[in-house]
């Protein structure tokens, strides 16, 4: 089941990629490359990280020919993807959890501790979009809207409590998704976000 949801999940990213790259009004290349990377930067940073080696996507040249060409058939039907908004929410949603749970299992299976398990499944969920924002030339949108990046921190911690009591495996992925997915949708109908912290050192000399 993880398996499907992640191809879901890349593809789902890739495109939003490519539309990230439309608003910047990059060429086809640009497109394809920003696709890449916003789908599949997320492991590629984590196992560079974890020294897990060979990075996954090179062992799966499947997922390059799948990221690429979502990116690129995503200009052919850009005018209507205003329409599948809402689903691309629940795709991103869903693509989230299950790169977190992924990142957890690398470093899980690298015999790592405990925090660093947890950091591995945040890197592997959001950083594709932070690579995304950076080369479109935004502040990462992950770290700035509605409640995304703690989600992941929230599903790591989730799925390892489970984990350590026991709890099933399919039963543990069930229960993570299903809390993920209504905290980030929750999230997004309520603008949920955690407290800002906005520094302007002119304020604090008054």
């Amino acid at each position: 089941m993880l398996l499907y949801i992640y191809l879901i999940a890349i593809t789902a990213e890739a495109m939003s990629g490519a539309l990230a790259a439309g608003r910047r009004n990059m060429d086809m290349f640009g497109v394809a490359f920003i696709a890449f990377i916003t789908a599949l930067g997320g492991g590629t940073v984590r196992d560079m990280l974890l020294g897990n080696y060979p990075v996954t996507w090179t062992q799966h040249p499947e997922y390059i020919y799948l990221t690429i060409s979502a990116g690129l058939l995503t200009v052919l039907i850009a005018r209507f993807m205003h329409r599948l908004h809402s689903l691309f929410l629940i795709l991103d949603a869903m693509g989230l959890i299950a790169f977190t749970v992924i990142g957890c299992n690398v470093a899980l299976r690298l015999d790592y501790p405990t925090p660093v398990v947890i950091m591995a499944g945040i890197t592997t969920g959001i950083f594709g979009g932070i690579l995304r924002d950076l080369l479109c030339n935004r502040t990462p949108m992950v770290l700035r809207k509605e409640l995304y990046a703690s989600v992941s921190l929230a599903v790591a911690i989730l799925y390892l409590v489970l984990r350590h009591w026991g709890i099933n495996h399919d039963v543990n992925l069930l229960a993570s998704f299903s809390f993920g997915l209504a905290v980030r949708l929750a999230a997004i109908r309520w603008s949920l976000a955690l407290p800002v912290f906005s520094y302007a050192p002119g304020r604090w000399n008054d």
